[in-house]
């Protein structure tokens, strides 16, 4: 099996910053993902913070795999979107700054018409998103789940421009009902950042649910040969956005992952 780089997302510990990414430490991984908000929201985090920020990290040593940037609205919804578009841009340049150089982001559903104004009102925003990745050196990944891997695919093959990309979510996917191997094909060249969750369609609770890593409907020994197919070697991030011992799930995640990735 291919080296994949393991990495965790701090913010859904639901820790403080220093105490996340010693915990994340421990877990033996070398990558942190991080939400670009509060204390390190790019309007607040000064040169001399992103400075301090980055030997914090050293003093861990992890790296910066992925700035997160979580918006109220999908790129789609006219209200306030050139103050989103403005925020995103200072996101993706922090992301530089950082060395991350990638930014995942929630655009909301890829609307079926082209025309529609919400189609007209996300392709203007990702256009001017992905220009200014290709100016700063950063990319919008943009993740996966809403709609199928070939139709947010053949979405993206209409801007030319480096600045775009995808952000796989294997869980997403599997929530929403959706292919694996059809979805994962149909983004190869485009996945430049990878989400490790998973997920079950049905059980004795809801019909569809996120649960801890290896518990779900996910074959993991297969995705990672997907990842394998379409030639990801970057990132993958564990993350659990639901349970009451979310530190816990993780890091048996982490360990769940070692059998397949080994040590990075």
């Amino acid at each position: 099996m291919q080296r994949l780089k393991l990495a965790v997302s701090l913010d859904c510990l639901g820790l403080p910053l220093r105490r996340g990414l010693q915990e994340i430490e421990r877990m033996g991984v070398t990558g942190v993902q991080i939400d670009a908000a509060g204390d390190l929201s790019p309007r607040t985090l000064s040169q001399t913070g992103r400075r301090e920020f980055l030997h914090l990290l050293r003093a861990y040593n992890l790296e910066l795999a992925a700035l997160g940037c979580p918006l109220r609205h999908g790129l789609a919804v006219a209200e306030g979107q050139e103050a989103r578009i403005d925020y995103i841009k200072r996101v993706l340049s922090l992301s530089f700054d950082l060395g991350a150089r990638r930014v995942t982001i929630h655009a909301g559903r890829v609307p079926e018409e082209v025309d529609s104004p919400g189609a007209r009102l996300m392709s203007e925003a990702l256009l001017a998103l992905g220009q200014h990745g290709d100016r700063t050196g950063s990319v919008l990944a943009i993740e996966t789940g809403p709609e199928s891997g070939l139709s947010l695919r053949q979405f993206l093959d209409r801007f030319d421009t480096g600045g775009l990309g995808v952000n796989l979510d294997p869980a997403n996917l599997v929530l929403a009902n959706f292919t694996l191997p059809e979805s994962v094909r149909a983004l190869q060249g485009k996945a430049v950042f990878g989400q490790a969750r998973d997920a079950r369609r049905a059980g004795t609770g809801p019909a569809a649910q996120e649960v801890p890593l290896g518990h779900g409907d996910i074959d993991w020994l297969e995705y990672l040969a997907l990842l394998e197919e379409i030639e990801y070697r970057g990132w993958l991030s564990v993350r659990r956005d639901s349970g009451v011992n979310r530190l816990a799930d993780v890091a048996a995640g982490v360990q769940f992952l070692r059998r397949f990735v080994g040590p990075d």
